[in-house]
This record gives structure tokens, C-alpha cells and sequence, in this order.
């Protein structure tokens, strides 16, 4: 029993896929998610606007987006193991840096330095860290991953919130700074130091190379290669305006459906159990269908839900069912984009496709919020709600004439 247990622990998947699971937490909680709870802290310690603060974070993405490829390439060359580990100092140089900033041009370089940290080390690095240690089982190591970061907002908000009670906001980056090089450097490093066998065989990896390079068939080669990747691309960012602006404005957006104030936030928090939900069944249920497949469902739930909302008009059941299927949609989504990428280009040059495509949904979710701040103050709500609905359906019909183009794509 020993043996087996041993067995089970050495596994590079069950391995990575644990490790992995806590620098993620740990990883977006202190960095992408930190404003959740620090900017008013922030803004009423400095005086700064918190459209101001909140630019920081959006410069962060901007350089996320710019670097992006350049990144893919590099942990494509180099590693994820060593990428990833090289990001988390950075992410910690960063939160250390905006710790002691006292100007708002020292604050937008902290959160560059934190942006590059970042693309080094979450998810769409993750991602590839796990095809580099099981590329034969690279889909159910990303499903599993993400199982993990569900509740990541949720676990550090609450942590922030006791910390900048306890100690401010500048001491709260600092813990934070000192978590991420005591957690995330050690785990990133051990965590991926292990990977399959196939791997490490040259004979092997020629023989099953068709195995490894996508199971669910031949992957897309030449002229149809480039096509599918900027059809991704497109797609993914279209969706990423969608949940670009909900991340940061569903409170907003359900107390514009009638909801007061404590009760809209109660309502927001219960996306990560829909994120949560959503991701577990893709595990037990969709796990034998197709990557293509599951992105159509998961892109298809958004129109509806977003349907729910603006029929709502002030009934709890019907919000908080429209932040459940949200949470279920975004959750799904994030698997699919790492599961998509591997089935329809393969294991070769992984890390800089999901650069490639990275580049354009980082750009959009830097600027998607802003740009319905200004719908909302142009046109109000109800036109602005009819605007995301519009580019979600869009966003699905897109995904489906994707679909049909790949199959015959792949026939061809």
C-alpha cells in the first residue's frame, strides 16, 4: 500500500497538478485580485482617485498583453519551470515595490513590474507547465488546476481584508510579497520537476508523438494552423470583453437590476461557487467530449444568463441564477482556453500559441471596463446591458462557425 501510495505521489500530474494549485491561489490572490480589497484603503491613505488606482491594474494587463508572446516563446525555450519560477520574484519584487510607493508615476511602474511577474506565472504559464509534465493527460491536469483558483478572490479577500486591518495597506503587500517567494517560488521549482517518461525517451516521444500531440486527432498544420489560432484569438477576446467588464462591475451590475448594497455583494460572491461548480462538471461529465465541444456549451450559457439578468428586475432567485450560470460559464471558460489550444495545435510550440492568443484578451480586459463606463454614462444601463449581450451572442455564433470550420478543416 506504501508503494502505491508513493506511486500515486511521484505521478508528475498529481505532482504539478497540487503544487500548481497552491502558487495559483496564492499567485492571482496577492497580485491580480488585490484591489478587491485594497484600493479604498489605498485611496483614502494617499488621496489618490480610484480610477487612478484601479489604472495601475489595467497598465499591469497592458504590459501582460505586450510581453505575452515574447513569454510564450521564452517558456517554450527555457521551460515553464524556470519562467514561471522567475515570475514569482518578479511578482514579489513588484508587491514589495508598491509597498513603498509615494507618487502615482512610482505606483504605475510597480504594477508594470507586477504585470510581468504575472504573465510569467499564472494561468496561461500554468498551462503550459502542465502539457510540459504529462502532455499525454495535459487537458485533465488544466481541468483540475483550475478546480484550485475558483476561489481565489474569495480566499484573499477575506486575508487582505484582516491584514490591512491589522497592519495597513503597505504592510499587507509586503506579507504579501514574502508569501509568494516562501509559497509559490519553492512549489513552482519541485512541483514541475518531475514529467512523464515518455518524455524523457526519444524513441518513445517519436513513436507516440501523434498520441501526445492532441488524442482527440490530428492537429492543425501550415496555413490552417495560423487561421485557427487567430479565429481563437478573436473569439476568446470578443468573451473577454464580456467578463472583463463583469469581473470588476457585477456589483454594479446587480445593483442596476434592483438589488441594495449588501445584498449585491453577497449575491457577486457566489460566482466562485458557479466558477466551482462549472469546472467539476467538466471533470465528471464532459471529459469525454470534445475541447471544440465544451467551449460551444460554455460560451453558449452566457447569452442566457446575461438574458436572466435583464429580466430580473429585482428578484433574488432569478440574480442569484444569473450569477451561478455566469461563475459556471467563466469557470468552464478558462478550461477551455488552455484545452482548446491543445487539441487543435498540439503539444509542439504550446507555450507560445497560448502567448499568441494571450495577447489580445489581456489588451481587451485592460480597457473593457473603462469603455462600459463610458457606454454607461453615454447611453445608461439598459443599453449597456443590451451591448453585452449583443457581443456574448456574437461570441457564440462565433465559436459554433468555428466549429464547423475545424471539422472540415481536419477532413480536408
Amino acid at each position: 500500500m506504501s508503494g502505491a501510495l508513493r506511486r500515486w505521489a511521484d505521478d508528475p500530474l498529481i505532482r504539478s497538478v497540487n503544487a500548481l494549485g497552491i502558487t495559483q491561489i496564492t499567485a492571482w490572490g496577492t497580485s491580480y485580485y488585490c484591489l478587491g480589497v485594497l484600493a479604498k484603503p489605498i485611496a483614502a491613505d494617499t488621496g489618490w482617485a480610484i480610477s487612478s488606482i484601479f489604472l495601475g491594474f489595467s497598465v499591469s494587463l497592458v504590459v501582460m498583453g505586450v510581453m505575452s508572446t515574447w513569454v510564450g516563446r521564452q517558456i517554450d525555450r527555457l521551460g515553464a519551470r524556470a519562467v514561471m519560477s522567475i515570475g514569482t520574484v518578479i511578482v514579489s519584487a513588484g508587491l514589495l515595490g508598491l509597498s513603498q510607493v509615494g507618487d502615482l508615476v512610482g505606483y504605475f511602474v510597480a504594477w508594470a513590474v507586477i504585470g510581468v511577474g504575472m504573465r510569467c506565472c499564472l494561468y496561461d504559464a500554468a498551462f503550459a507547465a502542465l502539457v510540459q509534465a504529462v502532455p499525454s493527460r495535459g487537458r485533465a491536469a488544466i481541468s483540475y488546476l483550475t478546480l484550485y483558483g475558483a476561489y481565489a478572490s474569495t480566499v484573499f479577500w477575506v486575508i487582505g481584508h484582516y491584514l490591512d486591518t491589522a497592519y495597513g495597506w503597505r504592510g499587507t503587500l509586503m506579507i504579501f510579497a514574502v508569501v509568494n517567494l516562501a509559497v509559490c517560488l519553492p512549489l513552482n521549482w519541485l512541483g514541475l520537476s518531475r514529467r512523464e517518461a515518455a518524455t524523457d525517451s526519444p524513441a518513445i516521444r517519436t513513436e507516440t508523438k501523434p498520441a501526445v500531440r492532441s488524442p482527440e486527432g490530428p492537429t492543425l498544420q501550415g496555413r490552417r494552423r495560423v487561421i485557427g489560432i487567430a479565429l481563437f484569438a478573436l473569439i476568446m477576446s470578443l468573451n473577454g470583453f464580456v467578463f472583463g467588464v463583469v469581473s470588476l462591475q457585477l456589483v454594479p451590475l446587480l445593483e442596476a437590476a434592483g438589488l441594495a448594497g449588501a445584498t449585491a455583494v453577497w449575491v457577486a460572491s457566489l460566482k466562485g461557487h458557479g466558477q466551482f461548480g462549472g469546472r467539476l462538471v467538466e471533470i465528471f461529465f464532459a471529459k469525454n467530449l470534445k475541447a471544440m465541444t465544451v467551449a460551444r456549451i460554455a460560451l453558449g450559457v452566457l447569452p442566457p444568463a446575461l438574458v436572466v439578468l435583464m429580466l430580473a428586475r429585482g428578484e433574488l432567485w432569478l440574480l442569484v441564477a444569473f450569477t451561478l450560470l455566469l461563475g459556471a460559464s467563466q469557470g468552464v471558460v478558462t478550461i477551455v482556453r488552455g484545452a482548446v489550444p491543445l487539441a487543435l495545435f498540439g503539444t509542439e510550440g504550446y507555450g507560445a500559441v497560448l502567448g499568441l492568443i494571450a495577447t489580445p484578451i489581456l489588451l481587451v480586459n485592460a480597457f473593457s471596463p473603462a469603455l462600459f463606463a463610458v457606454i454607461v454614462d453615454q447611453v445608461g444601463w439598459v443599453t449597456a446591458l443590451n451591448a453585452l449581450l449583443g457581443c456574448s451572442v456574437v461570441t457564440w455564433l462565433a465559436i459554433e462557425l468555428m466549429s464547423r470550420w475545424y471539422e472540415r478543416a481536419r477532413q480536408a
